[in-house]
C-alpha cells in the first residue's frame, strides 16, 4: 500500500527503491526541474512513494527496462526483493503476422501508423523509427521518441535526442580484448559490491573477429601464411586464451577464430542478417561495433556505425544507444562508370568531395539511378571510407541487387524470401530508378560517375584525393612544401638525393618517392572481387610481357576472407601475383592498421642515410602519418591494380599516361595501359568464379578454420583469474575505489596543460596499434618485466593491459607538440622546463596532485574508434580536452570514461584567446548541469574564456555524474 508522497531527495541510502514508472503529467508536487526533465514515481521498499525527476532517475537512482517488464536497479545498500511492472507498447495494435498462413511469425507494421510523413522519411531515418516503436515502453523509449523521429524533417536541425537501440554489437580483437576485459573487471566490481556477477553478460547477439593479431613478418614465400599465422599465435596465445574464456562465460557472445578474415568482409558475406528473425518477430538488422569501418555494412543496407568501445559495453548491457537525431544528406550517384574505373576511385572521389560538403555527424543515404550500377561490393567500398568523409553511416537501402548477392554469397532461399517481404510491407525496399521513392533529405548532393578518373589518396589523409595522372607532379610539389598534410619540408638541393645499397647481393637505388611497401590489404577493397581480380588480371597480363617487381620491395596480399583466396585460385590469376611477390601472407587487416611487419635492413639504412620520403601503397583506407610503417613518411590509398602498378615502377614519381611502367628484359617499353583489364573483362571472370559454393564452403568450417584455436585449453569459470605476472591480461584500475553511493562531480582547479596540439590529432597519435618503439616507456616498463625487444609485440596488442597502453598514450612517433615544435612522443613538463616522455610527465604530475588538461585544434579524435584513445588520457590524469572540434566517436569515448570534452566556442581558437598552454586552468563544475552548457575557463593570468562543454544529452550527463558509463553500469547492477 502507497503511504505517502514526498520528494526523493529526502530518501536515505537505508531505503531501498523497488519501482519506478514514468508519469504521463506532471505531480502537483514537482519542482521545476522534474518538469522540465520529466516526473517520475520512485516506489521504496517501506512502501513510500517519491517524486523525482527521469533525470534523477538516470543518474541518482540507476534503472534498467526492457519493452515489457520495468525492474528497479539503483545506488542504495539493503538488499531487498525487486518488483516489476509490464509495460504494454502502446503500438501493439500495428503489430501483425506477416505471413497468415504463420500467425506467430509477426513484425510492427509501420504503414499501418496511418501518418504520411512517414512515407517521406529517408530510409536510414525509417530504421531509427522502427527500432522506437518496436522498443517504445514509455520510459527509455517514449511516443515522444517515436514523434520527433517521425516529425524528422523539422526536428533534424533541433538537436533533438532519440534513444536506438541496435539489433547486435560486433567487434575486433584489438578493441574486443578490452571490452572483455573490462567485463571480466566488472563482474569483479559487481561482486564486491554484493551484486550478481553474471549480471554482466550481452543481451543482444554480439560477434567478435579476431582480425587485427597477425603481421606480416614474413612475406614474398609459399609458406609466409603458415609463418605469420604460427608466430601470430605465439605472440598472442595469452590474449586468445582469454578471449576463449570469454566466449565460455559470456553469454551471445561469439569468437570469431583468428585466420577466418577480416571483421567487416566476415560481417558482409556471414554474420548480417539484414533481417532478424528473432523471438517470433521481424525487424531490420542493425548493429553498432567497435571499429570505426563499420559501416562497411550500410552497403547491404543494414544500418550500422562504429561507436567507441565502452559505448558498445554498455548496449551489450542493454542500454540504447542516446543519440541526436542527425540530418541526411542525400548522395545521388548518376550516370555510369568508365570501363576502366575501378570502385577504389569511386570512393576516393566521393571521400573528397563529402569531406568538402561537410557531412560530420549526419547520416548520407545513397540514391539515383547511378546506385543500380554498382555492385553491393562496390556500395560496400563506399559506405567503408565513410569516416574517411566524416558522416556517422552511409547508407544504401536494400533493392534487388541486395537480395542478389545474398544469393551468391550462399544465404538461403528461404531467408531472401521473408527478408524482401518484410522490407517491401515496411516500405524499407528500395528501387533506385523509381524517382518516386525517393524521400525528403536535408540537402542533395550528386556525384556523375562518368566524371570519375582513376586516382589515389595521400600522402598523409584518405581525403586527399590526386588523379593518377597527377601523381608524379604532386609529390614533387609536397617534397618541398611545408611540412603538413601535403608537405615534407625537404630542401630544394636534397629532392634528388639518391642512396644505393645492397640486397640480396644485388646493388639498388632508393630516392625520393620510391616505393618499399605495397600491400593489398584491407576489408575495404579485398570484399570486392573486381578490384581482386582487376589485380590478378593486372599481374598476369604483367608477367606475360617480363615485368617484375624488385625483390626489396615488401609487397603482400592479405585477403579479409578464404573465398578471395578461393576464387583467384580457381580463375587461375593467384599464380601471377604469387609471381610478383604478392603471396598470402594472412587474413587480417596487417598493413592497413599498421602491422606491416619489419622493413629489410638495408632498405632502412637506406632511408635513414638519405633522409627519404619513402612510400608506402596500400589498397587500405588509412594513410596516415607514422600509421603504417615509421620508414614510410608518404602512404597512398590506391585500388589493388594500382598497388601492384606502382610495386612494378618501383616508385610514386611516375606519369602513367607518359612514362612507361617498365622497360622488360627484352627492351621493350611498357605502359600501364598496356596491361590494364577493363571492367568487362573483370566481370567476365566474376560471374564465372565468385559462386556461391565457395562462400558455403568457407563460412560452414569457420568455426574450425584454425586448428591452434580449436586446442586451446581455456578456463570456464565465471570469474576471470587474473594473472599478475601477465604482460596482455591485467585487472585495469577503472573501478578501484568505487562505491555504491554516487559522488559529486568534481571541479578543476590549477590544472596544468600536458600537450598543445593542432588540427587533425588521430587516435593514431594519442594511441598508436603499431609497433612498440624500444626507447619508450611502454618498452622500459616490458624490459622491467623480463621481455626482450623482440616479444614487445604491437601496441594494439597489447590492449589487455593498461600499464602498457597507459606508458602507449600520446606515443606516436608523428606526434606533433607545439610545446617543444617538432614531431616526438614528448613534452615539456612545465613546473620545472624538462623535456621527457609524454607518459613520465603525466606521472610527475599525479604524483603532485596537479589535474591535467590538453589544448587541441580541429577535428581532435579523427580516424580509428579507439577506446584507450580516451582510456589512456584518463589514466594520465587528463580530466578535460579543449578543442575546436572532435571526431563523433572519440567525443563519445571522452565522455564514456568521465573526460570533459570542452569546445571553443564559434570563432575562438586557442591562438585568437592568446593561450600558450602553460598557463593554470580552473573549471568551476555548476550543480546544476545541462547538456551542451557554457562554462568559464578561468586562468591563473586572471583572464577567462567561455568553453560549451560537449555533454550532447541527459544520458551522457548520467555518465558523467557517475564517473563514466562503465560506473554507471556497475552501480545499475549492484
Amino acid at each position: 500500500m502507497l503511504r505517502s508522497v514526498g520528494t526523493s531527495r529526502n530518501i536515505t541510502t537505508s531505503r531501498r527503491v523497488v519501482a519506478v514508472m514514468r508519469l504521463q503529467g506532471d505531480l502537483p508536487t514537482a519542482d521545476k526541474h522534474q518538469r522540465r526533465s520529466g516526473c517520475a514515481l520512485l516506489l521504496d521498499a517501506k512502501g513510500v512513494l517519491w517524486a523525482t525527476s527521469l533525470l534523477e532517475c538516470l543518474t541518482r537512482f540507476c534503472f534498467v527496462i526492457s519493452p515489457t517488464l520495468l525492474t528497479n536497479l539503483e545506488s542504495c545498500t539493503d538488499a531487498q526483493p525487486r518488483m516489476s511492472a509490464t509495460v504494454r507498447n502502446p503500438f501493439q495494435h500495428i503489430v501483425e503476422p506477416l505471413d497468415l498462413n504463420d500467425p506467430k511469425q509477426q513484425f510492427y507494421n509501420l504503414s499501418k501508423l496511418g501518418d504520411p510523413r512517414y512515407a517521406r522519411l529517408p530510409f536510414s531515418i525509417r530504421v531509427l523509427l522502427e527500432s522506437a516503436v518496436r522498443n517504445c515502453d514509455e520510459f527509455l523509449v517514449k511516443r515522444s521518441d517515436v514523434e520527433s523521429i517521425l516529425n524528422w524533417k523539422q526536428t533534424q536541425t533541433q538537436t533533438v535526442e532519440v534513444p536506438f537501440r541496435p539489433a547486435r554489437v560486433i567487434l575486433q580483437d584489438f578493441t574486443g580484448v578490452p571490452a572483455v576485459v573490462d567485463f571480466a573487471a566488472m563482474r569483479d566490481a559487481v561482486t564486491k559490491l554484493g551484486g550478481d556477477p553474471e549480471k554482466i553478460n550481452p543481451v543482444c547477439p554480439a560477434d567478435l573477429v579476431i582480425d587485427h593479431s597477425i603481421q606480416v613478418d614474413f612475406n614474398r614465400k609459399s609458406d609466409s601464411l603458415h609463418k605469420n599465422q604460427d608466430l601470430e599465435f605465439d605472440r598472442n596465445r595469452e590474449r586468445f586464451q582469454f578471449l576463449k574464456w570469454g566466449s565460455k562465460a559470456f553469454k551471445n557472445l561469439r569468437i570469431i577464430p583468428p585466420g577466418s578474415g577480416i571483421v567487416h568482409q566476415v560481417n558482409l558475406e556471414y554474420l548480417a542478417r539484414v533481417v532478424f528473425n528473432q523471438d517470433g518477430f521481424f525487424y531490420p538488422d542493425s548493429l553498432v561495433g567497435t571499429d570505426s569501418h563499420t559501416t562497411m555494412i550500410d552497403g547491404l543496407g543494414v544500418l550500422g556505425w562504429g561507436v567507441g568501445g565502452i559505448e558498445a559495453e554498455a548496449v551489450m548491457l542493454g542500454q540504447p544507444i542516446s543519440m541526436v537525431l542527425p540530418e541526411v544528406v542525400g548522395y545521388k550517384l548518376s550516370g555510369k562508370p568508365d570501363k576502366f574505373i575501378t570502385s577504389t576511385d569511386i570512393v576516393l572521389t566521393v571521400t573528397k568531395h563529402l569531406r568538402q560538403v561537410g557531412v560530420v555527424g549526419k547520416f548520407v543515404e545513397f540514391f539515383g539511378p547511378g546506385v543500380a550500377q554498382l555492385s553491393i561490393a562496390d556500395r560496400a567500398t563506399i559506405a567503408n571510407m565513410c569516416p574517411e568523409y566524416g558522416a556517422t553511416a552511409a547508407f544504401f537501402p536494400v533493392d534487388d541487387v541486395s537480395i542478389q548477392y545474398l544469393k551468391q554469397t550462399g544465404r538461403e532461399a528461404e531467408k531472401q524470401a521473408y527478408i524482401t517481404k518484410y522490407l517491401k510491407a515496411v516500405a524499407m525496399f528500395r528501387d533506385y530508378t523509381d524517382v518516386a521513392q525517393d524521400p525528403d533529405f536535408t540537402t542533395v548532393v550528386e556525384l556523375d560517375l562518368t566524371t570519375v578518373v582513376p586516382c589515389c589518396s595521400g600522402p598523409k589523409r584518405p581525403q586527399d584525393r590526386i588523379a593518377v595522372s597527377n601523381m608524379k607532379t604532386d609529390f614533387e610539389a609536397c617534397l618541398g612544401a611545408k611540412q603538413g598534410f601535403k608537405g615534407f619540408q625537404v630542401a630544394q638541393k636534397h629532392h634528388n638525393t639518391v642512396v644505393p645499397f645492397h640486397f640480396n647481393g644485388s646493388e639498388y637505388f632508393l630516392s625520393h618517392g620510391s616505393v618499399v611497401i605495397a600491400a593489398i590489404t584491407s576489408c575495404t577493397n579485398t570484399s570486392n572481387p573486381s578490384v581482386m581480380l582487376g589485380a590478378g588480371l593486372l599481374a598476369k597480363k604483367a608477367i606475360e610481357c617480363g615485368l617484375s617487381v624488385k625483390p626489396y620491395i615488401k609487397t603482400s596480399l592479405s585477403p579479409g576472407s578464404g573465398v578471395v583466396t578461393s576464387y583467384l585460385k580457381e580463375s587461375g590469376v593467384m599464380e601471377y601475383l604469387s609471381q610478383l611477390g604478392f603471396e598470402v601472407v594472412g587474413y587480417g587487416c596487417m598493413t592497413c592498421i599498421g602491422n606491416s611487419g619489419p622493413l629489410p635492413v638495408p632498405v632502412v639504412e637506406a632511408i635513414t642515410q638519405g633522409e627519404l620520403v619513402a612510400a608506402g601503397i596500400l589498397s587500405g583506407n588509412r594513410n596516415f602519418e607514422g600509421r603504417v610503417h615509421p620508414n614510410t613518411r608518404a602512404n597512398y590509398l590506391a585500388s589493388p591494380p594500382l598497388v601492384i602498378a606502382y610495386a612494378i615502377a618501383g616508385t610514386v614519381k611516375i606519369d602513367f599516361e607518359n612514362e612507361p611502367i617498365a622497360v622488360n628484359c627484352e627492351g621493350k617499353a611498357i605502359f600501364l595501359r598496356d596491361i590494364w583489364p577493363t571492367r568487362e573483362e573483370i566481370q567476365a571472370v566474376e560471374r564465372t568464379f565468385v559462386i556461391p559454393s565457395m562462400f558455403k564452403e568457407v563460412y560452414e568450417k569457420i568455426d574450425k578454420v584454425n586448428k591452434r584455436w580449436e586446442a586451446l585449453d581455456a578456463p570456464s569459470d565465471k570469474l576471470y583469474t587474473w594473472d599478475p605476472k601477465s604482460t596482455y591480461i591485467k585487472s585495469p584500475p577503472f573501478f578501484d575505489g568505487l562505491t555504491k553511493k554516487l559522488q559529486p562531480p568534481k571541479s578543476i582547479h590549477d590544472a596544468c596543460v600536458l600537450l598543445s596540439l593542432g588540427d587533425s590529432v588521430t587516435t593514431d597519435h594519442i594511441s598508436p596499434a603499431g609497433n612498440i618503439a624500444r626507447n619508450s616507456s611502454a618498452a622500459r616498463y616490458l624490459t622491467n618485466r623480463g621481455l626482450n625487444s623482440r616479444d614487445y609485440n604491437s601496441y594494439g596488442s597489447r590492449r589487455g593491459n593498461d600499464a602498457v597502453m597507459a606508458r602507449g598514450t600520446f606515443a606516436n612517433i608523428r606526434l606533433f607538440n607545439k610545446f617543444i615544435n617538432k614531431q616526438a612522443p614528448q613534452t615539456i613538463h612545465l613546473p620545472t622546463g624538462e623535456t621527457m616522455d609524454v607518459f613520465d610527465a603525466a606521472e610527475r604530475y599525479q604524483q603532485a596532485g596537479i589535474p591535467l588538461m590538453v589544448l587541441a585544434g580541429k577535428e581532435y579524435g579523427s580516424g580509428s574508434s579507439r577506446d584507450w584513445a580516451a582510456k589512456g588520457p584518463f589514466l594520465l590524469g587528463i580530466m578535460a580536452v579543449v578543442a575546436e572540434s572532435y571526431e563523433r566517436i572519440h567525443r563519445s569515448n571522452l565522455v564514456g570514461m568521465g573526460v570533459i570534452p570542452l569546445q571553443y566556442l564559434a570563432g575562438d581558437t586557442a591562438d585568437s584567446l592568446g593561450l600558450t598552454g602553460r598557463e593554470r586552468y580552473t573549471i568551476i563544475m555548476p550543480e546544476q548541469l545541462t547538456p551542451r552548457m557554457i562554462v568559464d575557463v578561468k586562468l591563473d593570468t586572471g583572464k577567462t574564456f567561455q568553453a560549451r562543454m560537449r555533454f550532447d544529452t541527459d544520458v551522457e550527463l548520467a555518465y558523467f555524474r557517475h564517473g563514466g558509463i562503465l560506473n554507471y553500469m556497475i552501480r545499475k547492477m549492484s
